[in-house]
């Protein structure tokens, strides 16, 4: 019997549990109290609101864990009420104090107060409340934008992802949550604005205080204080019936398989400099993966040169596969000058890559609205100079960032072979919830790339990781020796877990239609890695091993190019699938559940009579993987049907058919 240490361990990679609140309720208004902030605002069961949480950001956009003390929680059959006191502080001796009152009534009101009071000078670029709308059933739907003035601006939440903020000087959001149910939720206390939060991968569209057009970060003085509010307000407009309101639950998923003339992309792995000697060390490990692409990062800001270079060529000798060169321009001297001494130590080092991705040094940092445009040669300029440069090498560009920066500066794509951009879950918020909850926008993002790039433009996404890998937000990612759930942290210890196979399983579902080309993951070794070292294992031998995602990697490589069979799940938020059919007629599907608890789903298609072979990555399944085993495979399983499929919390199945599934 699994101990649930264990048990946290081999779904999270660390033994700090995940906190999962206390459900409040006030007639059919219901939502969890969370580390002092509220999700999952529903009313008649339909989701409202998204979250509310008083954030406090440190320079470099950090957030803050606040120290919450004097909690009073109090339900009773016409409402509940909630108050805290809280402190914010960091290593400087910088403290905040603030306090919290939550009142939510039966009539289906909410309100979420509180008063902060600086107990120093406090440097920060935030302070304030994040109030979220949820994007499914409400992007491209209308809104009705209150504005300090008194004013109506009557819209739609952008279709499309707004690169920059959509509305304005807000003071409240009025939008129809079904027919016949209006929400209003009212900002009170400062001055508030709404980004598209989908530009970094997260399932929501924000409301935060302070504009970002104004100077960031910036001090609050020693003895300052102040209030914000949050208010939200249902009508009825319709007078349902509350029968009528309640929507239909099920826990059972089905998933359509349909076919299709589209191909799965090519998988990637990124390799840095101070991960050579690790991917030397575990070739075999690499074989095992069998990634089409390797994509080499090479950043001369950094100190990267001549063996660094050396470096990849020593791991092309022994790994055969297409070699990207993703180049960080210095953007110190002329573009024509920097891209020929590159070339030169490429040619010094013999490595000889297929392509060479390039970005400027002051694009990998973001630009916020209302800020100056660094000073930055043309991209023509630079894109010139590269096919100069490396004659022989395909071109691609964008960002080494994210979607936001590529939204915002657009690259001149007719001179580029392919155009590329990453994401990271961890951006804005790190629990369980909402990290899995960003597969929900990667649609959203596939979507509006494609409106800039073009259909038939070469599309690439990655490196693709929990953890992130570079802040574009500020001077440093955040450190995370405690192996804790932090937003903007250098790693995660989920994705040592099963919840991070699940999690990317679920993220190439996806993409599994949008027509990507390459999509490229973590590195062998190092923080973002498929393998854990023997101090990381979350296993009790501590032997080396690979982590769930290695698995996950290497089954999607198999499926690279492959003929996609399009899969609909009926609830994508618990149950995602993808699958391909091979020139064979083999027929490959693999199936995540995304959720913490048990979940069932069936097929529903053309499917063979002949028994697959099914392999299962779960809490039973990896448990029995030998850490000295070289095969690398999931141990068979024969506890699944294909009528009746059982998931495991945060699961992933993967099934075989010899015969073409139609």
């Amino acid at each position: 019997m699994i101990s649930a240490p264990e048990r946290c361990l081999l779904y999270y990679g660390t033994d700090h549990a995940s906190n999962t609140g206390q459900r409040l309720s006030a007639g059919l208004l219901t939502l969890d109290f969370i580390d002092g902030g509220l999700r999952n605002i529903c009313y008649a069961g339909h989701e409202v609101l998204r979250a509310i949480n008083y954030v406090v950001r440190d320079k470099d956009w950090g957030t803050y864990a606040p120290e919450i003390s004097q909690l009073k929680i109090t339900q009773q059959t016409s409402g509940f009420s909630v108050t805290y006191a809280a402190c914010c502080r960091d290593v400087n001796g910088q403290l905040l104090h603030y306090a919290v009152s939550i009142i939510g009534a039966s009539t289906g009101t909410l309100r979420f107060d509180a008063h902060y009071k600086t107990a120093t000078h406090f440097l920060t670029c935030r302070n304030g409340f994040c109030v979220l709308h949820p994007i499914g059933g409400v992007a491209g739907k209308a809104v009705t934008i209150r504005h300090t003035d008194g004013s109506n601006e009557v819209s739609v939440f952008p279709a499309l992802i707004a690169p920059w903020q959509p509305f304005k000087d807000i003071q409240a959001i009025s939008h129809q949550v079904i027919e016949g149910l209006q929400a209003t939720c009212r900002l009170e206390g400062d001055v508030f604005e709404m980004e598209d939060q989908r530009n970094w991968s997260d399932a929501s569209y924000k409301t935060y205080v302070r504009p970002l057009a104004r100077p960031w970060p910036y001090l609050i003085p020693q003895g300052e204080t102040g209030t914000q509010s949050v208010c939200l307000d249902m009508q009825d407009t319709a007078a349902r019936s509350t029968i009528s309101l309640q929507p239909v639950s099920t826990h059972h998923t089905i998933i359509t398989v349909r076919p299709s003339t589209k191909y799965l992309p090519k998988i990637g792995l990124s390799i840095a400099p101070e991960d050579v000697e690790t991917s030397l060390t575990n070739i075999a490990h690499l074989h095992a993966l069998a990634p089409q692409v390797m994509l080499c990062h090479f950043d001369p800001t950094n100190g990267h040169g001549v063996e660094a270079l050396a470096g990849f060529a020593a791991i092309a000798n022994q790994y055969r596969g297409e070699y990207i060169l993703e180049c960080v321009l210095p953007g110190l001297n002329d573009p024509s000058i920097e891209l020929t001494a590159i070339a030169a130590q490429l040619k010094t080092s013999t490595f000889k890559p297929e392509g060479i991705a390039l970005c400027p040094a002051i694009d990998r940092q973001s630009v916020p609205p209302g800020s100056p445009w660094p000073p930055c040669p043309p991209l023509e300029q630079v894109y010139r100079a590269a096919r100069h440069a490396f004659p022989d090498q395909r071109l691609g560009g964008g960002m080494f960032s994210y979607f936001t920066e590529l939204n915002r500066k657009r690259p001149p794509c007719e001179q580029l072979d392919w155009i590329t951009h990453a994401t990271n879950p961890i951006v804005h918020a790190a629990d369980d919830m909402s990290v899995m909850q960003t597969l929900e926008a990667i649609p959203h993002i596939t979507r509006s790339c494609r409106a800039i790039i073009g259909a038939d433009k070469p599309y690439w996404i990655g490196p693709i990781t929990l953890g992130m890998r570079q802040n574009p937000y500020g001077s440093r990612t955040m450190p995370n020796l405690n192996g804790q759930r932090i937003p903007m942290a250098s790693s995660d210890p989920r994705q040592g877990g099963l919840f991070g196979a699940a999690w990317l399983a679920g993220y190439a579902a996806q993409i599994a239609s949008a027509g990507i080309e390459v999509f490229i993951l973590g590195g062998l070794g190092g923080p973002r890695g498929v393998l854990e070292s023997s101090q990381n294992a979350p296993m009790p031998d501590k032997q080396l091993r690979c982590t769930p995602i290695f698995h996950v990697i290497a089954g999607l490589a198999k499926l690279a190019g492959t003929t996609l069979l399009e899969c609909c799940s009926s609830q994508p938020g618990k149950i995602l699938a993808l699958a391909g059919i091979d020139q064979l007629g083999q027929t490959s599907m693999w199936i995540a559940n995304l959720s913490a608890v048990s979940q069932s789903c069936q097929l529903d298609g053309n499917i063979p009579n002949t028994q697959p072979l099914v392999f299962v990555l779960d809490e039973q399944g990896y448990r029995q993987i030998s850490p000295a085993s070289e095969k690398f495979i999931f141990p068979a399983s024969n506890r699944h049907a294909i009528d009746r499929l059982e998931l495991l919390p945060y699961s992933c199945i993967n099934f075989i058919w010899t015969a073409r599934l139609e």
